[in-house]
């Protein structure tokens, strides 16, 4: 481990208040080693035997809870979110610990319909390392999504939380340190950008959730080592809102989708395209519900937007809105960061965006609603499609059938009709990413798990094997379409 410390911001105060060690490549490898040794004895356990360990973690979870609360509340500035994680990951245990075995219990074997004497049967073997590079926005969950469904799978995990919000990962070990047979195949290191590499070495597949940028390098850096990389990037979600759709509930569920987490998720949604005809009294409603909407500052026990996690983060959001009100938007409400120790921005709503516009094209991650006419359902399509990114996006209608009639059309791995950001609530349908949005396999529902698991496949003749004479020369003489081919 390097003698060097990262220091980390509390997004509250702005001001450093806690250190995390910074994990060399010497530590990280060391740390790939131990996994490997234990990982087999792991794997041995069976789906039954790992599915009880997980449910002792849940339960050691929730006696570090508190911890594990305290921790998320310090980095994200959020309370709400942080009671929310912990829980969640703790349904997330069980939700494995009761499908896995059932997953992988179903019988794969069979014969071949090519080579009918040839009977086949599948084992299911797991990476023994999954290296997992977990986002700032939501630490716990955005690790533990991957890490858990892979545990299940039986695979040892190098998880490294980001460097902006590490301090769940020591309650996190305390806790997993009460699970004997879990505290040999977990390992967390913390540290920046070179941990992350030494990860990437050491490991068998890996995770990453984060920003386009730093994913290309991941994958750059897997496929140089052959290792798969299943990434989770970042977003432009569009919403489309017909005219029959119904406006308060549109309204309430564009609004929560774009400002909760003060905008940053991944399927927060960041474009709205509406329908000319239902413009003026969707922003009316939106700028009314948007304008009620409080800062949780200076109580971080009321209100319902926190502050930026990641320091830099309000000047993008800044930038973004200030570039497209000089190219001709006009801010309905918000417009404004706000500099509270941490920084705060408040719901903002503009009109007279464009594709030409920053704000349009690259993803914002923060709550921003710019919102743009459209006069036909051709042409909503059309501008929901022109974008770089591919994750998800949500679709108004006054029917389901409408409704999904778009969404068939939509550019993107989950369109949510009559709704929004489903895909942060529904975790057992599985979809895939599209565009820059990410790539490898879907992180939800049953491939969630079956992702960290490689076919091998047994093949018993139960006939007379062929022998070389098959390949005599001699047999290609006068033989051409037609012919019987020879017997194998």
């Amino acid at each position: 481990m390097s003698n060097t410390d990262i220091p980390v911001t509390n997004p509250r105060t702005g001001e450093v208040d806690y250190h995390v060690p910074a994990f060399d490549a010497g530590a990280v490898a060391a740390a790939a080693a131990r996994l490997r040794t234990h990982q087999p004895a792991w794997e041995a356990l069976r789906p039954s035997g790992r599915a009880q360990a997980l449910m002792a973690l849940s339960d050691a979870i929730g006696r570090h809870g508190d911890a594990i609360f305290t921790a998320l509340s310090e980095d994200t500035g959020r309370r709400l979110m942080a009671r929310v994680e912990t829980s969640a990951v703790r349904d997330w245990m069980g939700y494995w610990a009761q499908r896995a075995p059932r997953l992988l219990s179903e019988d794969s074997a069979g014969t071949s319909r090519m080579a009918p004497s040839v009977r086949w049967s599948h084992r299911l073997i797991p990476y023994s390392v999954v290296g997992i590079i977990s986002p700032w926005n939501v630490p716990l969950l955005l690790g533990l999504i991957d890490a858990v469904p892979a545990l299940a799978a039986g695979c040892g995990i190098l998880l490294k939380p980001s460097e902006v919000t590490p301090r769940f990962a020591e309650p996190l070990s305390q806790a997993i340190a009460e699970v004997p047979e879990l505290a040999g195949v977990v390992e967390i290191v913390t540290g920046g950008p070179e941990t992350g590499q030494a990860l990437i070495e050491n490991a068998d597949a890996v995770c990453f959730t984060g920003s386009v940028p730093t994913g290309r390098k991941v994958a750059v850096q897997a496929a140089s080592h052959f290792v798969p990389a299943f990434l989770e990037l970042g977003g432009k979600d569009p919403a489309i809102v017909l005219p029959s759709a119904d406006l308060d509930q549109a309204t309430d569920a564009i609004l929560r989708s774009a400002v909760g987490m003060t905008g940053q998720a991944c399927q927060s949604l960041e474009r709205i395209y509406v329908h000319e005809s239902v413009m003026e009294r969707f922003l009316e409603r939106l700028v009314e519900k948007a304008r009620a909407v409080e800062l949780n500052w200076p109580d971080p026990e009321r209100g319902q937007i926190g502050p930026f996690i990641f320091p830099p983060q309000g000047a993008k959001v800044q930038a973004h809105i200030d570039q497209a009100v000089k190219a001709g938007a006009q801010i309905l409400c918000g417009g404004q960061v706000e500099e509270h120790g941490g920084s705060w921005c408040r719901p903002t709503v503009l009109t007279g965006v464009t594709h030409e516009m920053a704000i349009m094209r690259e993803e914002t991650f923060g709550p921003i609603m710019p919102v743009m006419p459209f006069s036909t359902t051709e042409e909503a399509i059309a501008l929901a499609n022109d974008s770089d990114f591919g994750l998800s996006g949500a679709v108004f209608a006054g029917t389901r059938e409408e409704g999904e009639a778009v969404a068939e059309q939509v550019t993107g791995g989950a369109i949510s009709v009559n709704d929004a950001s489903l895909t942060s609530q529904v975790h057992d349908v599985a979809k895939n990413s599209f565009c820059l949005s990410g790539m490898g396999g879907s992180r939800m529902g049953d491939d969630g798990l079956m992702r960290f698991l490689r076919k091998r496949a047994i093949l018993y003749q139960s006939g007379t094997p062929s022998s070389l004479a098959i390949m005599d020369e001699s047999l290609s003489r006068g033989s051409g379409p037609g012919d019987d081919a020879p017997d194998h």
